[in-house]
């Protein structure tokens, strides 16, 4: 995925052309929820993936998760 500076990405343009019209309050929530879920989907299955590539458990996600990488600045 590129990210692009002070411009619009491919995916902000093309939804500006889908939608020309302004959207009921309920249907701009139903459309942000059908985009996060799409998003989340992608999450999850790269995840999966991740989990299945690297044979991890859920004692390794325990691990990662109370490892302390944060890099400590001095100010």
């Amino acid at each position: 995925m590129m990210v692009t500076e002070n411009k619009l990405t491919n995916l902000q343009l093309e939804l500006i052309k889908m939608f020309k019209y302004n959207l009921s309050e309920n249907q701009l929530i139903e459309l942000k929820d059908l985009l996060s879920n799409y998003f989340v989907s992608k999450v999850d299955f790269e995840m999966d993936k991740v989990w299945n590539d690297k044979n991890w458990t859920n004692s390794t996600m325990e691990n990662l998760a109370n490892q302390h990488t944060r890099t400590l600045y001095k100010i």
